[in-house]
């Protein structure tokens, strides 16, 4: 299989849509070891915008990335991750929330529907958007128009379809940060916000040596783990590690990066929390 860099048609690009403002984002997001663009996408939304080397530089599918990585972001917070992905054959979207199996649907280059409806109907009722105006009263320009054949459609125009019905529950890309664009226009165009920020990986030795209190976003801090020593602690990082085993050991079978990452990143919060919780006491 070529690298996706090489292929003929529009160069892979994505974007990582946070439903959380853009600190609670940050501490969880460097942790990818990743560089990314952070900046706010409208009311209570926050997106991620990734250099893309995984998919420009080497074997492996933008889609598969991109899976790996909202799943390591959205395990274990409070909020949901939505993946927009395209690449010179489809594009789609995945939305991982907490435990759940992630959802998605893709379209594709020239827009024909490769999803099933029902998972466009459980991605409308994760995000909370109005089912009855869809199936009644919106019928052509919601979510449902998405999953029909349209001729005029492609790809790019789908997903801009899906962004469209998403300012529903506050979704507001800056201008010019689009689906379908290469992975440096978004970089340039994210750069220049006025509240971006840039995302530097965090090196594993770096955050295990650390203590609780000296690691911006710390499990004793951050909105992805329970306050130390509080209820649900204990059980949500032994969650994390029971969860992040198998998917790293998935991703080393199936020579995923985006899987290692996700599985790599959930056994390390999970075994930090195990460390914390024991070392501080209960309130």
């Amino acid at each position: 299989m070529p690298p996706e860099a090489s292929r003929p048609g529009p160069a892979p690009g994505a974007l990582l849509l946070c439903r959380s403002e853009p600190d609670s984002v940050a501490s969880v997001a460097q942790l990818l070891r990743e560089r990314m663009l952070l900046t706010p996408a409208g009311e209570g939304w926050s997106v991620l915008v990734p250099e893309g080397k995984p998919w420009l530089h080497g074997e492996e599918p933008v889609d598969r990335v991109l899976t790996g990585w909202a799943t390591a972001l959205a395990v274990g917070a409070p909020w949901p991750v939505l993946a927009l992905w395209w690449d010179a054959d489809r594009a789609g979207y995945t939305l991982v929330s907490g435990f759940r199996r992630p959802v998605g649907y893709v379209w594709l280059a020239n827009g024909t529907p490769a999803g099933e409806d029902e998972a466009m109907r459980t991605f409308a009722t994760r995000l909370g958007l109005d089912l009855h105006s869809w199936d009644e009263l919106d019928r052509l320009d919601g979510l449902d128009r998405l999953t029909k054949p349209d001729p005029g459609a492609d790809a790019r125009a789908r997903l801009r379809g899906l962004l469209a019905v998403l300012t529903r529950v506050g979704v507001a890309l800056p201008a010019g940060l689009a689906p379908g664009e290469p992975a440096d226009r978004l970089r340039e165009v994210a750069r220049v916000q006025p509240d971006a920020r840039p995302i530097e990986p965090v090196a594993r030795r770096a955050m295990a040596r650390a203590e609780p209190d000296a690691v911006e976003g710390s499990p004793a801090t951050t909105p992805w783990l329970p306050r130390t020593g509080g209820p649900g602690f204990r059980a949500l990082a032994l969650a994390q590690v029971a969860v992040g085993l198998p998917l790293a050991a998935w991703g080393v079978r199936r020579h995923s990066g985006g899987w290692i990452t996700a599985g790599a990143l959930l056994v390390a919060h999970g075994a930090l929390g195990l460390a914390y919780g024991l070392a501080v006491p209960r309130d």
